[in-house]
């Protein structure tokens, strides 16, 4: 305890002389990357963790860990903006890695489609919100790492339809419902006749969504981690907070329709997908919100 108190201290003590020097312009840049989107969002020991995070950046260790800020991205528990994300260093991308690229991007892009399509049959909120204000900012946000790479379709493998072309391509001018992934393709088609049906399947899609797209992040986050390419991962941990949010969101419309169980009344029981996941984390108001992210 007294080694640890000691370190706190010199920490501490460098950080005040740093500051003083740099005449506290570190201090403040550190202050304002934290008061990112994502940063809000961070739990309070992280938040208040700034001064420590500053100290990492300035001595180059001294406060590394749990206080790490957007510059330092391991360890950052998903504190990196998409900004630092792709303004940080290259990555090596294998072709596996390279591939989830692509199928991300078609998947972001699913979601805001599937979103669209269902809030013009119900005009349902949640599906207004998320599409607009977060599903938008995903595709975007793997749109530029593709960018980043300067990846063409030739560079993707698991593309099997043709290709769309979409690199450089406005959210807003991409055609809506048309994927080059058949997977993708076909999930589309499926989940926008069963949404049609009644504005209860069309929650119950958004959860679906939400569990389809935290399943292939989970298996895409760790393909990037042990490539070591941090920018992909904060990238793919942006898009799981998002969906965490949103199937949260999918929960509590359903529930506001009388589905007392919401999500988990679809608990795959019958050999369908698991719907039920009350592991997923949950945002400070205890509920997805409106799912912006």
């Amino acid at each position: 305890m007294k080694s640890k108190i000691l370190v706190s201290i010199a920490c501490a003590s460098v950080l005040v002389a740093t500051a003083a020097e740099a005449r506290g312009q570190q201090s403040e840049n550190s202050f304002k990357q934290n008061k990112s989107q994502e940063g809000k969002k961070m739990n309070k020991k992280i938040r208040n963790g700034l001064a420590v995070a500053s100290a990492a950046v300035v001595m180059g260790g001294c406060g590394s860990g749990n206080g790490s800020n957007g510059n330092n991205n391991a360890g950052n528990n998903g504190n990196t903006t998409v900004e630092e994300a792709i303004n940080a260093p290259a990555s090596t991308l294998s072709q596996e890695l390279t591939n989830t690229l692509s199928y991300m991007g078609n998947e972001e892009r699913l979601a805001y489609d599937v979103y669209n399509k269902l809030y013009a049959d119900w005009g349902t909120k949640q599906f207004t919100n998320i599409a607009s204000k977060s599903e938008i900012k995903h595709i975007q946000a793997v749109q530029q790492l593709v960018q980043k790479y300067q990846l063409t379709d030739a560079n993707f493998t698991n593309t099997d339809l043709p290709a769309n072309g979409y690199v450089n391509t406005p959210v807003e001018q991409m055609q809506a419902g048309k994927y080059d992934i058949a997977k993708i393709q076909n999930l589309y088609d499926d989940l926008t006749a069963q949404g049609s049906v009644s504005e209860v399947e069309a929650l119950k899609v958004g959860c679906t969504v939400e569990v389809v797209d935290v399943e292939d992040l989970d298996a895409y986050i760790k393909i990037a981690e042990d490539s070591n390419a941090q920018d992909v991962v904060d990238i793919f941990n942006f898009l799981r907070k998002g969906s965490y949010n949103h199937y949260w969101a999918f929960d509590k419309g359903l529930k506001n329709k009388g589905v007392t169980e919401g999500c988990c009344t679809w608990k795959g029981e019958d050999g369908s997908l698991n719907l039920c996941h009350p592991e997923y984390p949950q945002n400070e108001k205890g509920n997805g919100g409106k799912g912006r992210k």
